[in-house]
């Protein structure tokens, strides 16, 4: 079965990636049921991404954003960010910086719904799934070989298939990477006192509490702690957890009371020691793998996949889709902005886990000069508006 691109992966990048090719005969390869379960009314998937403006008008572009009900997005208004010492903060106000949000909060399973949705009206578009991938081979073509026995060949396979990804190791590209020694656990919680539309973080002399704001008086909890207290935490009871979260975050949403299953996922940074192959690109966690801090994971996935489609529609008539000369393009525009948010978190990352005195004043006062100048604020928020 010949097709112009075939997109390996069918969470969020892989849909949109999809989605941003329409115009092409595509393929698309997932290991999941053909469409992700809707979360029931009144309850909230504990996976929930915040998205900046950038990301939330490329899913608009490709009609995976307006779908998805407003009663499950949350704008968010302001960040407080608070260092580990007492005096120690940041705030950063949407109004103030002449913008309408800092970002949206949406949760996995809607984003993915609304993608998919879209997904099922699109013309040339094959949809394989459940299906897995047994063998890639790159010839003139990509040939993609399903555990099934059936053989898809693209000028062009897109892996979006996550941080293990079958298709970059089919291609022996290899990943460098290194465990923090940290697991994120997540969870939501209905809280006392409104959220007010705040994205609330602090920094904890290594772990790292974040509360985001979901709709009604709700709030999803990422707490990326060492591996050994993320397994105490795991076995604590929904008051037990629900006390701990509410006194670690001095209480700046009232009593929490958990209302959803409680996840965990190891954390690390990984990058893939090239995006691109003659008829092969990666995208999302395929190419790359940071730390939650920042919340800018999938974003810079989205990125990934809107950069792609730019790419492969500009290219010129003579090449096709799995051309190096334009796949280098798409890598080329990608490295710049990844390598930098990779460097920022991961530098975030080891100076407040640091315990050297004199690194805990340079971070606290950091925080708090950089809150007082607003011009240093409002440029911050405009590099995380793209």
């Amino acid at each position: 079965m010949d097709f112009d691109l075939v997109v390996v992966g069918g969470g969020v990048v892989g849909a949109g990636i999809a989605r941003a090719l329409r115009g092409h005969s595509v393929a698309l390869v997932s290991g999941g049921a053909p469409a992700p379960a809707q979360v029931p009314d009144g309850e909230f998937d504990p996976r929930v991404y915040a998205l900046s403006p950038g990301s939330v008008a490329f899913l608009r572009s490709v009609k995976g954003w307006d779908a998805i009900a407003p009663q499950r997005l949350t704008p968010v208004h302001r960040m407080r960010i608070h260092g580990d010492a007492g005096d120690a903060g940041l705030e950063i106000d949407a109004y103030r910086a002449g913008v309408p949000e800092l970002a949206w909060i949406v949760e996995d399973r809607a984003l993915q719904a609304a993608l998919w949705g879209a997904l099922r009206t699109q013309d040339r578009l094959e949809i394989f799934a459940p299906a897995q991938c047994a063998s890639i081979e790159f010839r003139a073509a990509a040939h993609i070989g399903l555990s099934d026995g059936r053989t898809l060949v693209a000028d062009l396979v897109v892996g979006a298939d996550g941080a293990d990804s079958f298709v970059r190791a089919a291609a022996g590209i290899g990943m460098r990477e290194q465990a923090y020694g940290q697991t994120a656990v997540v969870a939501n919680f209905e809280c006392a006192k409104h959220h007010a539309n705040t994205a609330f973080q602090w920094f904890q002399g290594g772990p790292v509490l974040a509360l985001l704001p979901l709709p009604a008086n709700r709030v999803s909890m990422v707490w990326s702690v060492p591996d050994g207290e993320a397994k105490r935490l795991l076995e604590l009871g929904a008051e037990s957890l629900a006390h701990e979260v509410g006194a670690a975050s001095g209480g700046a949403v009232g009593a929490l009371k958990l209302i959803s299953a409680v996840k965990s996922f190891p954390l690390r940074e990984a990058v893939a020691e090239r995006m691109v192959l003659a008829h092969l690109a990666l995208a999302g966690d395929s190419a790359h793998v940071i730390h939650p801090l920042a919340g800018q994971g999938l974003n810079l996935g989205l990125q990934d996949a809107r950069a792609l489609g730019e790419v492969l529609a500009r290219r010129e008539p003579v090449r096709g889709a799995g051309d190096l000369t334009v796949l280098r393009r798409y890598e080329r525009e990608r490295s710049e902005a990844i390598l930098a948010m990779r460097s920022t978190v991961h530098a975030l990352q080891r100076l407040f886990g640091s315990k050297q005195r004199l690194l805990e004043l340079a971070r606290n006062q950091g925080l708090n000069f950089t809150d007082r100048l607003p011009v240093l604020k409002n440029a911050l928020v405009r590099h995380a508006l793209i």
